[in-house]
């Protein structure tokens, strides 16, 4: 099956990607959402953060409304609030309420309201801009009423503009003034200058909770106390607004659903005062760099699940961090919104290339079992007519079906060669990397996740490629305390008995030549956590006496070193000798013998565990996104895998490289290793015998072992002919006693089927002889030599005696 191109598919992301950024130009409000959902979802991931202790929030709320008067209040309120707030030395008094002039009904208070602003001087009053450009952050200013008796009074605009955030203009232009944000002013009562931007960016880093908040009934009440109240808002930032949804207009923020305009103020003021308003002047740096990275996800040749979990990740962790601890706001949808068209384009192309497959090897399938059907119908036929018309005229008829039972079989194994198996996986079991289904290593499996707690000494036994180093891992894993420290893993075998000890324990600067600094050992190093001791059983005794000390105290020295040093280490050995028999031949300390052999663990060698090859076998090749033929498993299941698992492994990239070099999703027989494929073909005789044997005879037993045993069918087929005139010869032509010798069973079924396959051979070569009416044997052989063609030499001597026998 040919998919697109690499070539092809970066053309094709890149395409992708350009409709991604043309949609963002023409949709540019849904990405702005977009930008709002995440910094929602980081504001959460974080949590909230306490907003400063300095600003109190008194809300007029519904409940006030009730029970002091509808909307709006009398502006003897906002005098008495004034003056208690004066007397109680609040540091700025911020009325988040506009004072209309056009409510005639007030003007009785609003002398009141006057004076009281006037004698606090700490009041500042809430303008509105009328005709608001955000553009050119212009418009009218329209100020409240007592402004036009208090020239001096402070104010402060409320307007806003809702746009990927709230963004509140710190100065807006106007032909009469430029008038300064409602909490600039506010922050102006303290501080002249303070760093914000031009337009701030609101960072609503809480609900409107985390504030001090009193609604207007409470605060009176707790004025009575003026003591208290003086606690309260002594030296305070007192921001009086409306929070009655039905009145107040609301925004909704990733805290509060209906966060009302003097919160919103607050937050504003919170901001500038700690310094943490959304900085948003990285936007197009930002866009460059999310940039790269999709450019990185279409021409990286990683695997797609590695590349975009990745990028996803990065992307992620950086957008989090900046936003939720640096207050960085990035340009979240340029790289979000590529991602999914490039994350569709690919599950499609996926999902595409699955079907595609599926389909072709439907096609394939049903090809092929079309034509077996055609060949099986023609091949019942002729035996029918092979046995309407007996032995007269047969000779051609044999060879036809003969022909056509080869056919036969080769169109079976072109069936199980082209269609894949499907992947077992499900059957298969993963502890830490470690790939089985036997019931062998599942008891392994069992003991280390029994010991792995521990901190006992483990010693691996099992021969080279088995997965020794795995299971020390495992072990590593599986131990608390342990887990979190280094695992060091040490080759005993690939160092010389010098080079060995200073690679374990260290060394001081000059303890031999070329030691021009001080170095840390294996053993130092894994402090706290586990060493793994491979091939322990090369070693020298003169080593194993400094290993059997740290075993038995956890004390080393450093070589050229007297410094004792004290580890706490989990020690895990492995090898691939017979230790027992090393100890005996005094090659191993036995001391050191039963310290590390505290507990035990015994890996099987692959061969031992036949069940693990096919599962092993397919995770390989699933992880290289590439499937199996059934006559591959068969010729793994049957190789003796000297080198384990660690040469299942290279046969299977070996493999996958062939397979891919052919622009195939399936690996073949022709993929595998030459060395693979040649140790089947050692077998032959009993060999073929016993494995027909096993399969009963069975109508496709010649092709099954043709399989097994990685030989082609001719020779199979032949060397089981031969063997049947052997049998035949040594019975001295006695056919029963030659069926009992070949079947070896007392299966009347397996009997039979014998018998029709030797009744078969022996009639063609007596047909062949009669046919040639002649009694000299070496005139009768020279005219059979097809029956002596494809049959191996050592057979030919059997042959010469039936013949010669019928020549009789």
């Amino acid at each position: 099956m040919k998919n697109i191109s690499r070539e092809k598919k970066i053309y094709i992301k890149l395409a992708i990607f350009a409709l991604a950024l043309i949609s963002l130009l023409i949709y540019k409000d849904y990405g702005l959402s977009l930008n709002r959902n995440l910094e929602h979802a980081f504001y959460k991931l974080r949590g909230e953060v306490k907003p400063d202790t300095n600003i109190v929030l008194i809300n007029i709320t519904k409940n006030d409304f009730d029970n002091l008067g509808s909307w709006p209040l009398k502006r003897s309120y906002y005098a008495l609030l004034i003056n208690q707030l004066t007397k109680f030395e609040a540091k700025a008094i911020g009325l988040n309420i506009f004072l209309s002039d056009r409510i005639s009904s007030q003007s009785v208070y609003g002398e009141l309201l006057i004076n009281e602003i006037k004698n606090s001087g700490k009041v500042v009053l809430t303008s509105v801009i009328n005709n608001f450009d955000e553009k050119n952050n212009s418009g009218s200013v329209l100020f409240p009423e007592p402004k036009k008796f208090l020239v001096d009074v402070e104010t402060g605009h409320s307007n806003y503009f809702d746009k990927n955030g709230i963004l509140i203009p710190h100065q807006l232009n106007s032909n009469q003034t430029n008038e300064r944000s409602f909490s600039a002013a506010l922050a102006k009562t303290v501080k002249e200058n303070f760093t914000a931007p031009e337009v701030m960016k609101v960072n609503f880093i809480s609900s409107q909770n985390g504030f001090t908040n009193f609604s207007l009934i409470e605060y009176f009440e707790i004025s009575e106390n003026e003591s208290a109240a003086k606690k309260i808002f002594k030296d305070k930032f007192v921001i009086i607004g409306i929070s009655d949804p039905q009145i107040a207009v609301t925004i909704k923020t990733a805290f509060d659903d209906e966060l009302p305009g003097l919160a919103i103020q607050a937050f504003a003021l919170d901001n500038i005062f700690n310094n943490r308003f959304i900085i948003t002047k990285y936007w197009k740096v930002s866009s460059i760099f999310f940039g790269l990275i999709i450019f990185f996800l279409i021409f990286s040749k990683l695997r797609n699940l590695i590349k975009y979990s990745a990028a996803f990740l990065f992307f992620f962790v950086i957008s989090f961090l900046l936003f939720s601890f640096f207050n960085v706001q990035l340009q979240f949808y340029i790289f979000v919104v590529p991602f999914l068209f490039l994350g569709i384009f690919e599950i499609s192309d996926f999902i595409w290339n699955k079907l595609k497959r599926a389909g072709e090897i439907e096609n394939e399938a049903e090809l092929l079992r079309k034509n077996l059907n055609e060949k099986e119908n023609e091949l019942s036929k002729l035996q029918s007519e092979f046995e309407f018309l007996g032995e007269k005229n047969s000779s051609e008829l044999l060879e036809k079906i003969s022909k056509l039972k080869s056919e036969i079989e080769d169109l079976k194994q072109k069936e199980k060669e082209e269609i894949p198996v499907e992947q077992i996986q499900n059957s298969a079991n993963n502890f830490h990397g470690i790939i089985y289904k036997s019931r062998a290593m599942n008891s392994v499996v069992d003991l280390v996740k029994k010991v792995g707690t521990q901190d006992a000494t483990v010693l691996i036994l099992g021969e080279s490629g088995t997965g020794k180093e795995l299971i020390a891992k495992a072990l590593h894993h599986l131990n608390e305390k342990r887990r979190s420290n280094n695992f060091i893993a040490v080759n005993c075998a690939a160092l010389s008995e010098t080079l060995l000890e200073s690679e374990l324990f260290g060394h001081v600067k000059g303890a031999f030549t070329n030691a021009v600094s001080e170095k840390s050992g294996r053993f130092e190093s894994a402090d706290k956590g586990t060493i793994f001791l491979d091939e322990i059983g090369e070693t020298s005794k003169n080593f194993q006496v400094k290993l059997l000390r740290v075993l038995q105290s956890g004390e080393f020295e450093k070589v050229g070193s007297s410094k004792t040093i004290k580890t706490d280490v989990r020690i895990v050995a492995a090898t691939n000798k017979d230790l027992f028999k090393l100890v005996k031949e005094k090659k191993f300390r036995e001391d050191l013998f039963y310290r590390l052999n505290v507990i035990k663990v015994e890996l099987p060698a692959l061969r031992e565990r036949k069940d693990d090859i096919p599962v092993i076998a397919g995770y390989f090749a699933t992880s290289e996104n590439i499937s199996i033929s059934q006559v591959v498993f068969d010729i793994l299941n049957n190789y003796e895998w000297r080198g384990n698992v660690r040469e299942l492994e290279s046969a299977i990239k070996h493999a996958v490289i062939f397979a891919k070099a052919e622009n195939r999703n399936i690996i073949k027989l022709s993929d595998l290793p030459n060395g693979i494929l040649k140790s089947t073909k050692l077998n032959t005789d009993e060999l073929i015998l016993d494995s027909l044997r096993e399969k009963k005879f069975s109508h496709s037993s010649i092709t099954e072992t043709a399989k097994e045993l990685n030989l082609s069918r001719t020779i199979v087929s032949e060397n089981f002919r031969g063997n049947v005139f052997k049998i035949y010869y040594e019975n001295n032509f006695d056919i029963d006693s030659a069926i009992q010798d070949i079947s070896q069973s007392e299966d009347e079924e397996i009997r039979e089927k014998v018998a029709s396959k030797v009744n078969t051979f022996l009639r063609n070569v007596e047909s062949d002889v009669r046919s040639l009416d002649q009694k000299n044997f070496e005139e009768v052989r020279s005219k059979l030599n097809s029956k002596y063609k494809n049959l191996p030499q050592k057979f030919h001597s059997y042959l010469d005696g039936i013949i010669k026998n019928l020549l009789k």
